[in-house]
Protein backbone atom coordinates (compact mmCIF):
# COMPACT_ATOMS: atom_id res chain seq x y z
CA UNK A 1 0.00 0.00 0.00
CA UNK A 2 1.42 3.33 -1.08
CA UNK A 3 1.18 6.17 1.44
CA UNK A 4 1.45 9.63 -0.14
CA UNK A 5 1.56 13.13 1.32
CA UNK A 6 0.60 15.72 -1.29
CA UNK A 7 0.56 19.50 -1.03
CA UNK A 8 -1.70 21.42 -3.42
CA UNK A 9 -2.15 25.09 -4.30
CA UNK A 10 -5.53 26.67 -5.01
CA UNK A 11 -4.31 29.67 -7.03
CA UNK A 12 -7.05 32.31 -6.90
CA UNK A 13 -6.78 35.68 -8.66
CA UNK A 14 -8.44 38.98 -7.74
CA UNK A 15 -11.37 38.19 -10.08
CA UNK A 16 -12.17 35.05 -8.07
CA UNK A 17 -10.91 32.68 -10.76
CA UNK A 18 -8.89 29.57 -9.93
CA UNK A 19 -6.06 28.18 -12.06
CA UNK A 20 -6.37 24.44 -12.72
CA UNK A 21 -4.25 22.02 -14.75
CA UNK A 22 -4.99 18.71 -16.47
CA UNK A 23 -3.36 15.45 -15.40
CA UNK A 24 -1.16 13.65 -17.93
CA UNK A 25 -2.49 10.71 -19.97
CA UNK A 26 -0.12 8.32 -18.17
CA UNK A 27 -0.82 9.63 -14.64
CA UNK A 28 -3.09 8.16 -11.93
CA UNK A 29 -6.53 9.74 -12.62
CA UNK A 30 -5.43 10.61 -16.18
CA UNK A 31 -7.06 13.61 -17.91
CA UNK A 32 -8.79 14.81 -14.74
CA UNK A 33 -8.45 18.50 -13.84
CA UNK A 34 -6.57 19.30 -10.65
CA UNK A 35 -5.12 22.03 -8.50
CA UNK A 36 -1.35 22.10 -9.15
CA UNK A 37 0.91 20.55 -6.55
CA UNK A 38 2.71 17.35 -5.75
CA UNK A 39 4.41 15.03 -3.31
CA UNK A 40 5.95 16.35 -0.12
CA UNK A 41 9.64 15.35 -0.13
CA UNK A 42 11.49 13.97 2.91
CA UNK A 43 12.36 16.76 5.35
CA UNK A 44 10.01 19.22 3.63
CA UNK A 45 7.00 20.86 5.31
CA UNK A 46 3.65 20.87 3.43
CA UNK A 47 4.05 24.65 2.99
CA UNK A 48 7.59 24.34 1.58
CA UNK A 49 6.37 21.58 -0.76
CA UNK A 50 3.52 23.60 -2.26
CA UNK A 51 5.79 26.60 -2.85
CA UNK A 52 8.37 24.38 -4.61
CA UNK A 53 5.75 22.46 -6.61
CA UNK A 54 4.01 25.62 -7.87
CA UNK A 55 7.34 26.98 -9.09
CA UNK A 56 8.18 23.67 -10.83
CA UNK A 57 4.73 22.99 -12.31
CA UNK A 58 3.25 26.38 -13.18
CA UNK A 59 6.22 28.76 -12.90
CA UNK A 60 5.01 31.09 -10.14
CA UNK A 61 6.72 32.32 -6.99
CA UNK A 62 4.20 32.14 -4.13
CA UNK A 63 4.26 35.24 -1.93
CA UNK A 64 1.17 34.61 0.24
CA UNK A 65 -0.76 31.47 1.12
CA UNK A 66 -2.90 30.09 3.91
CA UNK A 67 -4.09 26.59 4.86
CA UNK A 68 -7.49 25.81 3.28
CA UNK A 69 -8.15 22.13 4.08
CA UNK A 70 -6.53 18.78 4.84
CA UNK A 71 -8.11 15.54 3.66
CA UNK A 72 -7.34 11.83 3.91
CA UNK A 73 -8.38 9.65 0.99
CA UNK A 74 -8.20 5.88 0.58
CA UNK A 75 -7.84 4.30 -2.87
CA UNK A 76 -7.62 0.51 -3.31
CA UNK A 77 -3.84 0.75 -3.83
CA UNK A 78 -2.85 3.95 -1.95
CA UNK A 79 -3.60 6.19 1.00
CA UNK A 80 -3.29 9.92 0.30
CA UNK A 81 -3.10 12.85 2.67
CA UNK A 82 -3.85 16.07 0.78
CA UNK A 83 -2.87 19.50 2.14
CA UNK A 84 -4.75 22.29 0.33
CA UNK A 85 -3.40 25.86 0.39
CA UNK A 86 -5.20 28.98 -0.79
CA UNK A 87 -2.65 31.00 -2.78
CA UNK A 88 -3.80 34.59 -3.23
CA UNK A 89 -0.53 36.35 -4.03
CA UNK A 90 2.31 35.33 -6.35
CA UNK A 91 4.84 36.59 -8.88
CA UNK A 92 4.61 35.58 -12.54
CA UNK A 93 1.71 34.20 -14.57
CA UNK A 94 0.86 30.51 -14.14
CA UNK A 95 1.36 28.29 -17.20
CA UNK A 96 1.83 24.58 -17.89
CA UNK A 97 5.59 24.38 -17.39
CA UNK A 98 5.55 20.57 -17.79
CA UNK A 99 3.44 20.74 -20.99
CA UNK A 100 0.13 20.23 -19.17
CA UNK A 101 -2.95 22.18 -20.25
CA UNK A 102 -4.08 24.84 -17.79
CA UNK A 103 -6.96 27.31 -17.56
CA UNK A 104 -8.61 29.86 -15.30
CA UNK A 105 -12.12 29.00 -14.14
CA UNK A 106 -14.51 31.05 -12.01
CA UNK A 107 -14.61 29.61 -8.48
CA UNK A 108 -18.42 29.08 -8.72
CA UNK A 109 -17.97 27.23 -12.06
CA UNK A 110 -15.70 24.44 -10.79
CA UNK A 111 -17.19 21.03 -11.67
CA UNK A 112 -16.42 18.37 -9.06
CA UNK A 113 -16.87 15.49 -11.55
CA UNK A 114 -13.94 16.82 -13.62
CA UNK A 115 -11.54 16.34 -10.67
CA UNK A 116 -10.25 13.24 -8.85
CA UNK A 117 -12.76 12.13 -6.17
CA UNK A 118 -10.43 13.21 -3.34
CA UNK A 119 -10.92 16.85 -4.43
CA UNK A 120 -14.73 16.85 -4.25
CA UNK A 121 -15.09 18.12 -0.63
CA UNK A 122 -12.68 21.00 -1.36
CA UNK A 123 -14.50 21.95 -4.57
CA UNK A 124 -17.84 21.92 -2.71
CA UNK A 125 -16.31 24.19 -0.03
CA UNK A 126 -14.98 26.57 -2.73
CA UNK A 127 -18.32 26.71 -4.56
CA UNK A 128 -20.14 27.39 -1.28
CA UNK A 129 -17.83 30.38 -0.91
Amino acid sequence: MKILQISVGIIRNAAGEIYITQRAADAHMAHKWEFPGGKIEAGESPQEAVIRELQEEVGIVTTSLQPFDKLEYQFPDRHITLWFWLVDSWEGEPWGKEGQPGRWVAQQDLVADEFPPANVPVIEKLIAG
